[in-house]
């Protein structure tokens, strides 16, 4: 018999699915279902739990045809559920690794109605706190199993559906289900802890409880905050039918404690409807107060209690507002200190970048310029990527707006002939990005920016991503060198809309970059050029690049280690054109280009070895090239496009995945055959395997999960949507 039934009600959690999934399925014990309930959901949820169903039989996708919401999405997956215990894991929450061991001796030795699992909450910077479950016991209870009258304080766990395993049995013969509407846990969870005989309670960290930085209701303001009151009246209903009078006091008391922290928090109950909010606590503390009395708690909360119970918010806010001021006073205090000591040595550069911010403050006091467009990419490097194909399609299908980029002095020169620009860290620079209603990069601008009312923000990113990146980069410290997390996030929520290539991408930067943005997945703008070209134009990109008739152009792009900054991947240009044979030839772009150290190679082979590392469009260099030889670079990604061969040269991949990390197991998804060694290289060309058959499947799947929205039109959606306010198609 399956011992647990994991449902996991999917909505919205794209980015973290995997990361649930992954948990579980990755658990040492077996006996295991996982029913993932697909609740209506907008974004790709629904496509995750399928593609795991169609590969792990313990995996049941099921798909709802209309939105529901949590609790009636867990009912579906309940009704479907066959093992002896089910446990309801939200999609963006994940297990502990190897924790099922424990519960499921715990499950064996005690056979519990409720078996209670400690968890921690995992924050966006990485940190976690604990629960609540050591102030509650203290001494962990062990395995043993109680009422809930005989251990009343367990009422104070937190109520959540995820914190337990519940004998599917016994939920059956209670008749328990949950209700629809916000807050759904509260008359789930304590009418469960009423009616069971057995509870246990494991004191281990099964669960990592994800707080959410955008889109969970915890952190949402909304009128449906006011759903917890139907809640806490289907609890006391169920203390009536239980006849759990004796329990009635513990029961208000958390209930009052519920009630207060909604209140207390402004992201949840908007200002103008506390009042509205605290009048209806009030009445709900006449009506389910004891009669026999109940505990009153010390000090402040005691305070607010009493307040609640006169009915008097003017003395309530009064108190709570104090608190509040008390806690900024504080915090002011350690931003003065932090800010006493500035370095005398910046003294002159901050005179000057004072005397500019100046300049800039004047400026947003000025309007918008409704057709002024900022353009940037790569740290203000020069016109490329999505950028420049967004700055190329809007100048055809919004003339009317000016577009303007932003380049370094030393990278002037490199700007195409027409094309207007500001140097950066020039009052005319400070200027543009005060004024201009539409902002373009493919990467962050700096902090100093100021995001204005009206001003649209567009990141339009510049790859897909293979390592890890924004937020998960906190778990590989090697890859976290140096950032500024708090600091990204500032600048995560100047964007209005996120450029991506596929759904893939799309998941990934929710999860790195939590905002409230619009995703705008229409494909890359940098590659519809790769769609469009024409015979001719490859033809002569070739040519300028020394490439003749019937020769084999092989790229070779390997991504840089910024965590091993010395590192060069093992390559011999000149061993790989014996391999390639009379007619190839190697175009080296790389940050860290290998030959440069070394000796020159003779004149008869200086043709047949070309550094393109600074050639200023990339997308030229894959559509002359008829094999790119990568590793972990975005670059497989848009060269997938052209449908040519791709052999991942992936010599230190155990190192990187374990230190950089990795979204995507490059090696085992391949987009054709890979080589671990640079022998392995040599003979994969030798036998002709970026041309066989298998390589083309490989590619074709690749292909198929990568590049389904690259039609050449991906600019032209960006700019309809952006610049020309257009329904998405």
């Amino acid at each position: 018999m399956t011992l647990i039934s994991f449902v996991v009600p999917a909505f919205r959690v794209q980015g973290y699915l995997r990361e649930c999934l992954d948990s579980i399925l990755g658990q040492p014990v077996t006996d295991i279902e996982v029913i993932g309930v697909d609740d209506c959901s907008p974004d790709s949820s629904g496509d995750i739990l399928a593609e795991y169903a169609a590969r792990d039989d313990r995996v049941r996708a099921v798909r709802l045809d209309r939105n529901v919401g949590l609790g009636p999405a867990r009912n579906a997956g309940l009704d479907l559920a066959v093992g002896e215990y089910v446990w309801f894991v939200d999609g963006d929450d994940w297990l502990a690794p190897g924790c099922l061991t424990e519960v499921a001796a715990r499950l064996h030795a005690t056979r519990p109605d409720v078996l209670l699992v400690d968890h921690v909450r995992a924050y966006w910077d990485d940190t976690t706190s604990r629960s609540a479950m050591a102030e509650v016991f203290p001494k962990p209870p062990g395995a043993v199993t109680f009422r809930l009258a005989d251990r009343p304080e367990t009422v104070e766990l937190l109520h959540t559906a995820w914190n337990r395993l519940i004998r599917r049995q016994f939920l059956a013969d209670i008749g328990l289900r949950f209700a629809p509407g916000w807050y759904e846990d509260v008359s789930f969870s304590y009418p469960l802890l009423l009616a069971a005989d057995r509870i246990g309670v494991l004191d281990l960290v099964c669960l990592h409880y994800r707080r959410r930085r955008a889109g969970a209701i915890t952190s949402t303001r909304d009128e449906r905050h006011f759903d917890v009151f139907a809640q806490w009246h289907r609890v006391f209903q169920e203390v009536d039918r239980l006849d759990a009078e004796q329990l009635r006091s513990v029961i208000f008391e958390r209930m009052m404690w519920h009630y207060l922290t909604v209140l207390g928090n402004d992201d949840r109950i908007s200002p103008e409807l506390q009042p509205t909010f605290f009048a209806r606590v009030a009445i709900e503390h006449t009506r389910f107060r004891p009669p026999g009395g109940h505990r009153i708690p010390d000090g402040v909360e005691g305070l607010k209690h009493r307040l609640v119970a006169a009915g008097r918010w003017r003395t309530y806010r009064a108190l709570r507002a104090g608190n509040q001021v008390g806690e900024l006073a504080r915090r002011s205090a350690d931003r003065l200190r932090r800010r006493m000591a500035p370095p005398a040595r910046l003294a002159v550069r901050a005179v000057r970048e004072a005397t500019l911010r100046g300049y800039q403050r004047a400026e947003l006091r000025r309007p918008l310029d409704e057709n002024l467009a900022a353009y940037a990419a790569y740290w203000y490097r020069g016109y490329a990527c999505n950028p420049a194909a967004v700055y190329e399609a809007a100048r055809l299908l919004a003339p009317q707006v000016r577009g303007v980029w932003i380049v370094r002095r030393d990278r002037v020169h490199t700007l195409p002939a027409g094309v207007e620009y500001v140097v950066a860290g020039t009052a005319a620079y400070h200027r543009l990005l005060a004024r201009a209603r539409w902002l373009i990069n493919n990467v962050n601008f700096p902090d100093a920016v100021v995001k204005r009312p009206g001003s649209v923000h567009v990141q339009t990113h510049h790859g897909t991503p293979v390592k890890v990146m924004g937020l998960d980069q906190q778990r590989y410290p090697l890859g976290a060198v140096g950032m500024d997390f708090a600091g990204l996030l500032r600048r995560v929520d100047r964007w209005d809309f996120s450029v991506t290539s596929n759904s893939f991408s799309t998941q990934m930067w929710e999860r790195a970059y939590p905002g409230a943005y619009t995703t705008l997945e229409v494909g890359y703008p940098r590659n519809d050029r790769l769609v469009t070209a024409t015979a001719e134009e490859v033809l002569r990109l070739r040519a300028a690049l020394g490439a003749g008739l019937g020769e084999q152009v092989v790229l070779y792009a390997p991504t840089h280690r910024e965590h091993l900054p010395r590192y060069q991947p093992p390559f011999d240009p000149r061993r790989l054109l014996d391999a390639l044979g009379p007619s190839g030839l190697l175009l080296m772009r790389s940050h860290y280009f290998a030959d440069r150290d070394r000796p020159a190679p003779p004149p008869a082979e200086r043709a047949r070895i070309v550094d393109v590392s600074d050639h200023p469009r990339v997308e030229e260099l894959y559509l002359a090239a008829d094999v790119l030889i990568t590793d972990y670079s975005s670059a497989m990604f848009d060269y997938a496009v052209l449908d040519r061969p791709i052999v991942i040269y992936a010599p230190d991949w155990d190192t990187y995945r374990l230190t950089r990390g990795v979204y995507l197991d490059i090696v085992a998804e391949a987009p054709g055959p890979v080589a671990r060694t640079f022998a392995e290289l040599l003979e994969l060309f030798g036998a002709g395997e970026p041309h066989a058959p298998a390589a083309d499947r490989a590619r074709a799947r690749f292909r198929e999960r990568f590049c389904a929205l690259e039609d050449g039109h991906a600019a032209e959606r960006v700019v309809r949507r952006v610049f020309l306010g257009e329904a998405p198609a």
